[in-house]
């Protein structure tokens, strides 16, 4: 069985960053320092940093008064900063760079007065994020019928965001009928969805044609990893979600004589070899990399964090 891994996989710049924030903050702040949300939808990464002293909670009122608190990478609404300083806390901002654009399009566009049309999925945290900038003058698309149906106040004065860990292919079909039903809609300078999303799903349609089965390295709430298991299936190719190597059911390699392996832009590269080990351990052979696009994206780190601590 031939094992072909897909390139670029695994961490974004958006993930690298985020993760080096909270250890930062960790060797200049000391134990602990508080994570509003998971850094990253990931376990993995979450419960190493939670050994190092990270603490991850749902709301700030989780917080003491006075603490170092991160915002994790998925970014953060106003009104969630507005409480971190009315309680005194130091905030850390982990947002990805990308995320803060959407922000940015976000409050450009409510200050010109027009509704906006957020195409993402309910409930991510960074779609809360998101429509907090503007919640009254935001309303959720999540697919195509959503767009078909979708009322605006004055068609002539709409705006189009993205969250930016979809589906190149889903979101293209839902801004045509959006851009069909309101000819005058704005849109991003470029498009919302992230570079390393792009890339990852990119990677997979290009290798698709050559494998009968994909297995996705990813957390289950993880919407860029769901979207990877999404386009294999679109490009006919069975795909798994796998969050670690025990998660593989040999009985999926049964018939399969080549099986690519890709991961989710918060999953981190030593899960990649632990799958590839075990498919080895399988009757798998020497893991061969299939390279796309080469990725030298980086974001500098947050003024206060910028210098390694001594």
């Amino acid at each position: 069985m031939r094992i072909l891994l897909a390139a670029p996989r695994g961490f974004c710049a958006g993930v690298d960053r985020a993760i080096e924030i909270v250890e930062r903050a960790l060797a200049l702040h000391g134990r602990p320092v508080f994570v509003r949300h998971e850094i990253v939808h990931n376990r993995h990464v979450v419960e190493r940093l939670r050994g190092m002293g990270a603490v991850f909670v749902d709301e700030l009122r989780e917080v003491p008064a006075g603490a170092v608190v991160v915002f994790s990478a998925h970014g953060v609404s106003p009104a969630v900063r507005a409480e971190a300083a009315a309680r005194g806390l130091r905030p850390i901002d982990a947002t990805c760079p990308l995320v803060t654009k959407v922000h940015a399009e976000a409050k450009r566009h409510a200050g010109e007065g027009r509704d906006m049309l957020l195409i993402g999925h309910a409930g991510h945290v960074e779609v809360e994020g998101t429509m907090g900038e503007a919640p009254e003058r935001m309303t959720l698309v999540e697919s195509v019928e959503d767009a078909e149906r979708v009322e605006v106040r004055d068609p002539d004065r709409v705006a189009y965001l993205t969250q930016t860990t979809l589906s190149v292919d889903d979101t293209r079909a839902i801004i045509e009928v959006l851009r069909r039903r309101f000819p005058s809609i704005a849109g991003p300078p470029q498009e919302d969805i992230c570079y390393a999303t792009q890339n990852r799903q990119n990677a997979v349609k290009g290798l698709a044609e050559r494998l009968d089965l994909l297995l996705v390295v990813g957390a289950p709430n993880s919407s860029n990893s769901a979207r990877l298991v999404e386009v294999g299936r679109a490009a006919g190719v069975k795909a798994e979600l796998v969050e670690e190597s025990s998660d593989i059911d040999p009985a999926w390699l049964e018939g399969v004589g080549t099986v690519g392996v890709t991961a989710g832009a918060s999953a981190p590269e030593e899960l990649v070899r632990s799958i590839v080990d075990r498919l080895r351990e399988l009757g798998g052979g020497e893991p061969v990399e299939v390279p796309t696009v080469v990725e030298n994206v980086h974001f500098a780190l947050p003024p206060e964090l910028a210098r390694r601590p001594s």
